[in-house]
């Protein structure tokens, strides 16, 4: 089994083994291997192994991942020894090939229950049970000459004879241990039972299920092959078992008077019945197994209701730990789901930065969940602008990743068709407005760079104003008036459009409000103030500028978990571009006006 082994780090030579196909390393406690480190980004970087193949990718991390001391940028396929460096922490990559014993390799996996001592024994599960006709009358008594309250039972009766006891211990334990599916652990429940039983002719386990508590027979088994899948049985014993939490003995059903003057008594077939109820540690039933026999030479004794509550202890334990292990099946599934999303939602997001002469871009996306409702793209168009587009979606988690991904297609497909950013900013809002999308809406931003004339235009649908840093520090907000409503709000909204000459050394702050909206632990606001005050403080090149900002929003918030999806891009004119074209040979960007 492939490894990594830490060689710099909080625990140097730790082993972490890699047994997934997908194993995120990361800040965040969700992380298959969790990096403590203030500097690692809460999803990182991931392995994948591809069928005995390990590649390494980096997550859009603010820090980069570094193979063998190269940043990576896309997928990097790891060989043995190779070097992972994620900020202070180093790993070692190894390939660890062992064959798997013959034991290892089936241990854990359910198996069939043991094969019963009469061949002939047939099983039926999913049937809801018949009642008898007359047996639902309240006034009827059952033959009930004995009772055990199993609510204080616990999981073992020292009345019960030692020899009896281990017999159903050895049986219980040995079909038990091996199951987890929960079918499977309620037919292994019945299989014991009539090993440890054999004058039993047929049995049941029953589990309450649905918000009506519906009695619904989960597994059920006969001598002779007569199981057809429907189970006759006794409510009134059922239903007193099961609401006083005691174990129940009736003797002979014959000469119980619930049964008089029954044409179906000869059908029921039964002489003598234990039933046992299964209860949580809580008080609550959550079924009752039964057993029952045609011969009254061979009743079911006092002995006999106390294995059957003994046993009971343990099959209600199995019962549990099968519904728990079902339940981190479906845990499980959904894990992956997401993770699929995650690689999803990932592609949407734009693989390499533009880089035109004079220009330089850096961008960082983290989501509050697996993932996000922000969205942000570089699309290059055909007479060499560059748009760079960034949205919230009103709200997180996957319904705001599906409306996100719809964004994708829609924003290049309306800047391609419409002759401004403005004009496909209104054909967007028309559309999302259209389609009903309930309370939801998008704040959207269009930054349209001309990177021969240094010339920026901005057309802004509600979203947070772009953060303007003049080459000499000073910061201001562009276009807070002159910001359209959200788009999907107002059916005909027209947007404006706003130019600015880019200087040498100026910068551009586009973000959402994941970043002005974080909280500390004394719930104030990062706030768009603060943001202006440290970007001013900042100098450098966009990627300094993107890192330092993320920096300062952890270290305000401290510990306090992220509430809302991050994402900023940045761009920067460098001090020594080149001047603009002379003015004969610009174009001018029409202002689209409200």
């Amino acid at each position: 089994m492939a490894f990594l082994h830490v060689i710099k780090g909080s625990r140097p030579g730790q082993v972490l083994e890699l047994r997934g196909e997908r194993m995120i390393l990361g800040r965040h406690p969700s992380c298959e291997i969790v990096l403590d480190n203030a500097a690692v980004s809460r999803q990182h970087a991931q392995i994948l192994n591809r069928r005995g193949s390990f590649f390494l990718e980096d997550l859009r991390s603010r820090n980069r991942t570094y193979l063998n001391g190269t940043a990576i940028d896309g997928r990097e396929p790891l060989n043995d020894a190779d070097e992972v460096t994620i900020c202070d922490i180093v790993l070692q990559f190894f390939y660890a090939r062992k064959e798997e014993s013959t034991d290892e390799s089936t241990a854990g996996r359910p198996t069939s229950a043991p094969s019963r001592d009469d061949p002939h024994a047939t099983r039926a599960t999913g049937s809801v049970p018949q009642p008898d006709p007359q047996d639902d009358s309240p006034e009827h008594a059952s033959s009930i000459i004995s009772t055990i309250d199993t609510k204080s039972a616990g999981t073992m009766r020292l009345s019960v004879k030692p020899e009896v006891k281990l017999r159903a211990i050895l049986e219980m334990s040995n079909t038990l241990a091996r199951t987890l599916k929960l079918d499977d652990v309620l037919q292994s429940v019945l299989d014991g039972l009539f090993k440890v039983f054999p004058q039993a002719d047929s049995g049941f386990v029953m589990l309450a299920a649905g918000e009506d508590r519906q009695s619904i027979v989960k597994a059920s088994l006969a001598r002779g092959g007569d199981a057809t899948g429907s189970v006759r049985m006794s409510n009134t014993i059922l239903r007193t078992a099961m609401q006083s939490g005691e174990a129940i003995l009736s003797a002979d059903a014959l000469e119980d008077s619930r049964f008089d003057a029954s044409e179906s008594l000869a059908g029921l077939g039964i002489r003598s019945m234990i039933c046992v109820p299964l209860m949580s540690k809580d008080g609550t039933a959550l079924g009752a197994i039964q057993l029952q026999t045609q011969s009254l030479r061979q009743q079911f004794t006092q002995s006999d209701l106390d294995v059957l509550v003994s046993v009971g202890s343990q099959a209600i334990l199995a019962v549990e730990n099968a519904r728990l292990h079902e339940d981190l099946l479906r845990r499980s599934h959904i894990e992956r789901e997401l993770q699929f999303a995650t690689q999803v939602q990932l592609g949407f997001l734009p693989d390499r930065r533009p880089s035109p002469p004079g220009y330089e871009f850096f961008d960082y996306y983290e989501p509050a969940e697996r993932v996000g409702g922000d969205y942000f793209d570089y699309i290059e168009l055909n007479d060499g602008r560059i748009v760079i587009g960034l949205a919230d979606v009103a709200g997180k988690g996957i319904p705001a990743a599906l409306l996100m991904a719809r964004l994708y297609s829609s924003v290049r497909l309306h800047l391609f068709s419409q002759p401004t950013p403005a004009k496909a900013l209104s054909a967007l809002n028309t559309e999302i407005h259209a389609q009903g999308m309930g309370h939801r809406f998008v704040t959207f931003v269009l930054l349209t760079l001309d990177p021969l004339r240094h010339e920026l235009s901005i057309a802004n649908a509600g979203h947070l104003p772009p953060i303007i840093r003049a080459g000499d520090g000073k910061t201001y907000s562009l276009g807070r008036t002159e910001s359209g409503m959200p788009l999907g709000i107002k059916p005909g909204q027209e947007y404006r459009e706003l130019k600015l000459d880019l200087e040498p050394g100026t910068s551009v702050v586009v973000y959402t409000d994941g970043i002005t909206e974080a909280m500390n632990a004394a719930n104030e606001l990062f706030g768009r103030v603060r943001l202006e005050q440290f970007v001013s403080s900042v100098s450098g090149s966009s990627e300094d500028l993107t890192k330092a900002i993320v920096t300062e929003v952890d270290r305000f918030c401290g510990t306090r978990p992220q509430r809302d999806d991050m994402c900023l891009v940045c761009l920067r004119r460098h001090e020594d571009s080149a001047k603009p074209r002379d003015d004969a040979t610009r174009t001018s960007i029409p202002i689209v006006g409200d």
